[in-house]
């Protein structure tokens, strides 16, 4: 049986694995902001020397060292393949001991809440002609004293908030430390206690042990595949790997640059088919042998006596043309024998082929396999698999280790974030602080893989969560997205929803990987959990088979300076069809794009674009609302909401066909139905203005039409 790895080693690694990427993508980024100013500075340098005779002595030394700078780079990346052996031989054994973890915390830093509050000094507030007693300045003396007290005493508040705040900072903190040191000395102790089997010579124990080695190993290059695949033999006490190559493509194709005045362009020469090929065989033997070495050297247990290692690239077989592993080099080799080899001074196709009795491709560049030496499923039924170089699927990773993948994502943003306990969590997945003084506090987390759009009582809950548990905020993280009533339920709320894509941007962002399945993704969330005015919102694609002709533009007007959302749905009777038919200020269109925003022209405000004849057979009625948008005006109501009409243009929304008059906004009421466009049984479309309007804003008025916001 195969079975994919989990469990201590396979955590350890792993975050092993994502620190690495995570430097790894810093340092990339690093890199190419030095190239781009590099390039820039190139430009800004030749439009110089076109213009200023003077420089172009200049620019031609500074482009000819741009070429030998870059034969240079690739002179060092064909070294650093050539010296891959030497350098991993010159790494240290790894050791059971580097996956412990020192046993503290972070240290108690409360910030600004640490520094009492400076209480005023009397003796500032003397006037400066007498001192307190009576006489010609005894009001200037009441005034200074008045002042004083004053201060002295809001300054008191002050500093008894400070120590209210800081007393609670530490309560949070030290309930966080408690459980983080909880977990790290499980870890450790999981570490020992696995020594201790591998001692024993489980067999399962090896798998998982060797595995990880080379999996969070150091000494492999950024761009190298680290996949593996292992058995473990116990009466042979044989380790059986299957190793991941580096493609061809890793041996630059060009030898050396150089920069040629006449044409102003640098000339690439080309390096030889067979001097690549040269380099990749001597590549893959070094690689073929540093994996001997590093499970030979890691062995600290005395378990091996021997490995088999199939180096392999993942390509299409010339031969059937289907993508498969290719084996394009082998060994079988005791230790013993590899114990005898000095490799910093071996070569390493020749030692691979002689003493080590190994098979190495002669044509690896055309994909020439070569017989394995040994399968893992061969030496044992359970084998074990890791690494890839494809992000984890979301979908279908292990629940636990998708929630501690969003909480290392937390922690990889600056904050304290742990993992709930399974049972009595409170609908709490991970608790987060943020650490700052100012805008931090408690953030409880939810995570909810969903491959459907979540639903409105989701988001409900969570927001109970918060307010039962007096945290500052709470975040609710999904594989898939959410729907426009979960959008309007959050709005003014310390709330804060991610779907699928914006948490896979969050992930790349902190060198942390994971991909969504298209096949098993589902619905995907639109846009983000921030309200975006519909007129900016970019236009979807239109209804199938209509064009401008097909559709009218409703452009909204109105007088005074309250900022409004205008919404549409699209209902049957008094009922939206569903959550996807109500277009607003995150949700650009519907699903069929017969309904979608549009950036409002000349007069108009807001807009929208309609293909009436395209709409659903059962859509009866196409509903225009308009509401406060409370981001920003908070406390204002609809009384500003004067001389309003609707727009009827043709698709172009150049040609005004008509003039729709609404009713007036009122006083304490935040929300109203402007009017709706009824289809009649001849199948044209008749407005009927509108006019009830609603003191609960947008959420009470979409309720109406069954859309379920509380």
């Amino acid at each position: 049986m195969t079975r994919r790895t989990n469990g201590l080693i396979g955590t350890w690694a792993e975050a092993q694995r994502q620190e690495q990427r995570r430097q790894q993508a810093q340092q990339r980024a690093v890199e190419q902001e030095r190239r781009e100013r590099e390039r820039q500075q190139r430009a800004a340098e030749r439009a110089m020397a076109q213009n200023h005779r003077e420089q172009q002595a200049e620019y031609r030394r500074r482009r000819d060292a741009d070429a030998r700078a870059r034969t240079e780079e690739i002179d060092a990346q064909v070294a650093a393949l050539e010296g891959l052996l030497a350098a991993g031989t010159g790494a240290p054994a790894f050791r059971s001991s580097a996956m412990l973890v020192p046993e503290q915390v972070e240290p108690f830093a409360p910030g600004q809440l640490a520094v009492p509050i400076v209480m005023p000094n009397q003796a500032n507030y003397q006037p400066s002609s007498s001192g307190w007693g009576m006489g010609a300045n005894q009001r200037a003396q009441q005034e200074a004293r008045a002042r004083f007290e004053r201060d002295w005493y809001a300054a008191q508040a002050a500093e008894t908030q400070r120590l209210r705040q800081l007393e609670e900072y530490r309560r949070q903190y030290d309930q966080w430390a408690a459980t983080r040191l909880a977990e790290l000395r499980r870890h450790n102790a999981g570490i020992r206690d696995l020594a201790e089997t591998l001692r024993s010579g489980d067999s399962e124990a090896a798998i998982q042990f060797f595995s990880a080695v080379l999996y969070a190993s150091s000494v492999w290059p950024q761009d190298f595949p680290r996949r593996v695949s292992a058995s473990y033999d116990a009466n042979l006490k044989q380790l059986v790997l299957d190793w991941e190559l580096p493609a061809f493509e890793v041996v630059p194709e060009v030898k050396s640059v150089r920069y040629m005045p006449s044409t102003d362009q640098d000339k690439e020469t080309a390096r030889s088919a067979a001097q690549r090929r040269g380099i990749y065989r001597d590549l893959l033997a070094q690689c073929v042998l540093l994996v001997l070495r590093d499970v030979f050297a890691a062995d600290e247990f005395g378990v091996l006596d021997s490995a088999a290692v199939n180096g392999f690239v993942d390509d299409h077989d010339p031969a059937t043309g289907n993508r498969t592993e290719i084996v394009l080099a082998s060994a079988a080799v005791a230790r013993a024998d590899f114990d005898r080899l000095n490799l910093a001074q071996v070569s390493a196709v020749e030692c691979l082929t002689g003493p080590l009795s190994g098979a190495l491709s002669t044509k690896p560049d055309q994909r020439a396999a070569v017989p394995p030496a040994r399968r893992p499923a061969e030496a044992s039924p359970v084998v074990v698999s890791r690494g890839s170089d494809e992000a984890p699927d979301l979908f279908t990773m292990d629940p636990i280790e998708f929630e501690n993948l969003v909480a290392e994502l937390f922690r990889s943003r600056g904050l304290q974030a742990v993992t709930t306990v399974r049972s009595g969590d409170g609908g709490v997945d991970v608790d987060a602080h943020d650490p700052d003084p100012l805008s931090g506090g408690k953030i409880v987390v939810q995570v909810k893989r969903y491959r459907n759009t979540v639903p409105p009582t989701a988001v409900r809950d969570l927001y109970g969560t918060v307010l039962d548990t007096g945290a500052n905020k709470g975040v609710l993280v999904t594989t898939s997205g959410f729907g426009p009533t979960s959008y309007t339920f959050v709005r003014g709320k310390p709330m804060t929803l991610i779907n699928g894509a914006e948490l896979l941007q969050l992930l790349e962002q902190c060198g942390l990987q994971g991909r969504l399945d298209a096949s098993n993704a589902g619905r995907r969330g639109r846009g983000s959990a921030a309200a975006r005015p519909a007129q900016a919102a970019a236009p979807a694609a239109s209804a199938p088979g209509t064009s401008d002709a097909d559709a009218n533009v409703l452009g909204m007007v109105w007088s005074g300076s309250v900022a409004l959302d205008v919404c549409t749905l699209v209902c049957e009777g008094n009922r939206v069809l569903s959550d996807d038919y109500f277009v607003f200020f995150n949700n650009d269109a519907t699903p069929d794009g017969t309904v979608r925003s549009v950036p409002a022209t000349g007069a108009a405000k807001a807009a929208v674009r309609v293909c009436f004849d395209a709409l659903p057979a059962r859509a009866d009625r196409v509903v225009l609302v308009a509401a406060i948008d409370p981001t920003v005006n908070p406390h204002a109501d609809l009384a500003g909401f004067t001389d309003a009409k609707i727009l009827l243009s043709d698709g172009t929304g150049a040609q005004t066909l008509d003039e729709l008059e609404v009713s007036d906004g009122r006083g304490g009421e935040t929300a109203l139905v402007l009017g709706s466009f009824r289809r009649r049984s001849n199948g044209d479309w008749q407005f009927v203005i509108g006019g009830k309007g609603y003191r609960g804003g947008l959420e009470e008025l979409v309720g109406d039409f069954g859309i379920d916001v509380e």
